[in-house]
């Protein structure tokens, strides 16, 4: 049915061809049969060895494959053996990581009830949710949730929480007989109730005009179900990087052979030589190292509350330049706290505390009688105790409360004022009462109080204001001053505020069961509360440190603009109307252009349905920003699973939001993302230390293959010898060093630019300076061992001893691009420490062991000549030292 929030809810009945009294169970089981079952799309999850597979969709894993191949042809199956050895390590590890973490939108069956209440010909029945069929008549009370789309027919009270799809903080009332225009906010759409809600007061009856992928729950699933993941950052910066080193491999691979054939060599041997060369200029060791990176850093991202489903997703949090993160229960508690106290003749005191903890205190400024203002107060306390529905208390050493959230937030400032139910309840005993209707838009109730009796009213302001006659004041009762009223409460609505009325009278009346709405007159107004979803105690540091990191961050609610223009200007998000831009308007505007103009230069975004959110996260994609996502609503989920990063709450967030999400915060706390940031930087600045430690010494590998090549000398090393100097002695190492810790200020520094590629100018500087050096010492030795009468085997045992060392120089090196090694605290990183002394004593072991000497054709060395190799490759750690100071002197970085 289309936009039955246009139709009354007669046209709706004929429309679906139903009634009042509901459908015949043989007309529900046709149309069961003709919509299907009121369910949600189940994705079925990957098996272990689909889990396997897709580790292996990485280009540089491809290369590794060809290489490990081309090996398996000419019969290498050592080099094979290798290769194939690292490659399955490196699934295993990224299997075992995500095995438990793939549930997507199968998730959102379990916002779905299981029961539901139904009319069928007159009689009330109790049937499956998945048997809800169009045209079906649903009977709702407190505390159910809404099993489909449903056009209102009658309500009685009811009130339903719709912030898993809008984000409002506050329960809506709900008007059967109000209709909307076809293009209203979810939100603004009073007579209908959508699937996944929750009815928190109230009872009412609804014709069921939606079911299972047709209902606005149903879209979301869609939404997530029907798009593919942003790239990752590092993913799209290892993908540049792979095509570098295969373009690398490619002109490498043409010079040796061109050389070689020049030469006379075979065929057979040219591509020997290729295989070799390819060997060494691919870091076999880094799909390994880079997996353990990641690891390391979810190990020490869940330490800070942050636990990490994808582990691509690390090190994209730490690259995101934007941060679109939802208002309700994110940057805020979503939790209703009163904040603001709105006495008559004064000007609204502040109330301190947030949440359903009653631990706070009225606030009043110098100059003011602190006493009579007190009193004032406590007599509105007073009425807003008796003239409630909710409970609060502690339970179990704990504070616990239930009902509506308006009363429970009245209750929370009682009690910040010494007034407790239980104490008015035995003091004014309730005679009788008037309960709220959203009709009415009031609530009273009549005490006993001693010989006389007290009616309390809160409600909306329009209503009690022509039921007073005097107000309450520091002076006394004094005649009523409408007109301020209405401006004080025009200024806490415009500060984002919901307004709330208080009054109290002596109405006169023979009989308390005769009391009605007519004996509300010449009360006395009290004054007014201003309740608010208050922001987190942290989330506004949180929002300073990221802009400090320089990530830009902007809110996104289905919330009031001024509302969350209110909450926005409270975390120093905006300061001006300008600053806010709205779904309607966006929907109003046609020319796509200056639409995504409204977005970029947004930083508050209200009232944005799920398909809205989705599209300002691709704009800002468009735009060239890496976006992270924060939510905790179902409504959440498409935008979620577009960014680049989804980052969902763990407390408070729904089935759908953390199963979509690629993070999960366990404290529900915006500050954790600034804690994940941090870590994500660490992580990919690893993850450069070790690309910069396996590329730079592969670089030197290459130079002093090719250099040996070209001055005739015999070749420098074997295949093998090549895996083991990338596979072993490197890749103990490298290891080690993901496990480097964090160098410090990695918040001051701006995002990496989203196209920056992993080999920017210094990298490339560094690795070039660094593999010149320790190739041309590699193969000096070499042609220096040869001149000396040392034999083929002897020279090239001393190269790779040589080139070993190098590596054991070279990952000291890589501990920083910047600060000096002279600086950097050895036993901070114990593992590299220990993985650095264990690659050298590996390979002098693996030169007294038979049978791998044998296949590496290696053999001992005296240890006059381990010195002398050892100060030779002392010097490219001066060398090195020397470069950074110039970068660090000349161009501050």
């Amino acid at each position: 049915m289309k936009d039955p929030h246009t139709q009354s809810a007669e046209a709706a009945l004929s429309e679906l061809q139903s009634s009042p009294n509901g459908l015949a169970p043989a007309e529900a089981l046709l149309r069961l049969q003709q919509h299907g079952p009121n369910t949600l799309p189940e994705a079925t999850p990957p098996t272990l060895a689909q889990l396997f597979l897709h580790q292996f969709k990485s280009p540089l894993i491809y290369v590794l494959l060809l290489a490990g191949a081309v090996s398996l042809v000419l019969g290498e199956f050592t080099d094979a053996a290798f290769i194939f050895g690292v490659l399955v390590l490196n699934a295993v590890i990224g299997t075992v990581q995500e095995a438990n973490a793939q549930r997507q939108a199968a998730s959102l069956k379990s916002l779905t009830v299981a029961h539901a209440l139904v009319l069928r010909e007159g009689e009330d029945l109790e049937i499956n949710a998945a048997d809800i069929v169009p045209g079906d008549i649903v009977l709702l009370e407190t505390g159910n949730k809404v099993p489909a789309d449903l056009r209102l027919l009658s309500a009685n009270n009811l009130e339903i929480d719709e912030s898993l799809l809008t984000g409002e903080s506050l329960p809506v009332d709900k008007n059967p007989g109000s209709l909307a225009p076809a293009q209203a906010a979810l939100g603004d759409r009073l007579n209908m109730a959508f699937a996944g809600t929750l009815v928190t007061r109230g009872r009412g009856t609804g014709l069921c005009v939606a079911t299972g992928r047709r209902t606005q729950l149903g879209g979301i699933a869609n939404l997530v179900s029907g798009r593919e993941f942003a790239k990752p950052p590092l993913l799209q910066r290892m993908e540049r990087f792979t095509q570098v080193i295969s373009l690398i491999v490619a002109v490498a691979c043409a010079v040796v052979a061109a050389v070689a054939l020049a030469r006379g060599h075979t065929l057979e041997d040219v591509f020997l030589l290729a295989v070799g060369l390819a060997v060494a200029a691919i870091p076999e060791g880094l799909p390994v190292a880079l997996t353990i990176a990641l690891a390391i850093a979810t190990s020490r991202m869940a330490r800070r509350n942050v636990i990490v489903r994808k582990l691509i997703a690390v090190e994209a949090l730490g690259s995101c330049t934007f941060i679109a993160s939802d208002k309700t229960g994110t940057l805020t508690l979503n939790q209703l706290t009163i904040k603001r106290l709105a006495l008559p003749g004064l000007a609204p005191l502040e109330i301190s505390g947030e949440g359903m903890t009653p631990e706070g205190e009225l606030l009043l400024p110098p100059g003011i009688d602190a006493l009579k203002a007190r009193a004032a107060a406590e007599r509105l306390a007073r009425a807003v105790t008796l003239c409630n529905e909710g409970f609060l208390g502690r339970r179990d050493g704990h504070w616990a409360h239930h009902g509506d959230a308006v009363d429970v937030s009245l209750l929370v400032l009682a009690h910040k004022l010494g007034i407790t139910k239980p104490a008015m309840e035995a003091a004014f005993p309730l005679l009788a009462e008037i309960p709220f209707e959203s009709e009415r838009q009031y609530a009273a109730t009549l005490h006993q109080s001693g010989s006389t009796r007290i009616c309390c009213i809160k409600g909306a302001l329009e209503k009690l204001l022509p039921m007073c006659a005097t107000m309450g004041s520091l002076q006394g009762d004094l005649p009523l001053d409408a007109a301020a009223i209405e401006g004080t409460a025009h200024e806490l609505a415009r500060a984002g505020y919901r307004v709330l009325a208080v009054a109290e009278g002596a109405p006169e009346l023979a009989d308390a069961k005769d009391f009605g709405p007519g004996h509300l007159r010449g009360m006395t107004f009290l004054g007014l509360v201003g309740t608010i979803d208050p922001p987190r105690a942290d989330a506004r540091k949180a929002i300073a440190a990221c802009r400090g990191a320089g990530i830009e961050v902007a809110m996104v609610t289905g919330d009031h603009p001024l509302t969350a223009l209110a909450i926005a200007k409270d975390l120093g998000l905006a300061q001006e109307e300008s600053a806010v831009v709205t779904g309607p308007a966006l929907r109003a505007e046609q020319d796509a252009a200056r639409r995504v103009a409204m977005m970029a230069k947004a930083r508050v975004f209200a009232r944005v349905e799920p398909s809205q959110k989705l599209e300002i996260v691709q704009a800002l994609q468009k735009a060239g920003h890496f976006v992270a996502v924060t939510g905790d609503g179902a409504n959440d989920a498409p935008a979620l699973r577009a960014a680049h990063v989804g980052v969902a709450m763990g407390k408070a967030g729904t089935d759908v939001a953390r199963e979509t999400a690629d993070m999960i915060l366990v404290d529900d706390n915006f500050s954790s993302i600034v804690a994940g940031i941090e870590e994500g930087r660490v992580a990919y600045a690893n993850v450069r230390k070790v690309i910069f430690m396996l590329f730079s010494t592969g670089m030197a590998t290459i130079f002093a293959f090719i250099s040996a090549l070209v001055l005739g000398l015999p070749m420098l090393f074997t295949a093998v010898q090549m895996l083991w100097l990338n596979i072993v002695t490197n890749g103990i190492q490298d290891v080690a060093l993901a496990f480097e810790p964090a160098e410090g200020g990695e918040l001051r520094r701006k995002p990496r630019p989203p196209k920056e590629p992993i080999f920017n100018r210094w990298m490339i500087e560094g690795c070039v300076i660094s593999a010149l050096w320790m190739g041309a010492w590699t193969v000096g030795v070499f042609w220096w061992t040869l001149q000396a009468g040392w034999s083929e085997s002897a020279a090239r045992n001393a190269a790779l001893l040589m080139l070993v060392l190098f590596q054991n120089v070279q990952v000291g090196n890589s501990r920083s691009e910047t600060r000096s090694g002279l600086w950097l605290n050895p036993f901070k990183n114990r593992f590299l420490l220990i993985g650095t002394i264990t690659a050298q004593a590996v390979h002098i072991g693996a030169m007294f062991t038979p049978g791998l000497r044998d296949v590496l054709q290696l053999e001992p060395v005296s240890i006059h000549e381990w010195l002398q190799w050892l100060a030779i490759a002392v010097s490219l750690f001066w060398m090195m030292e020397g470069y950074k100071f110039v970068r660090r002197r000349f161009y501050k970085v």
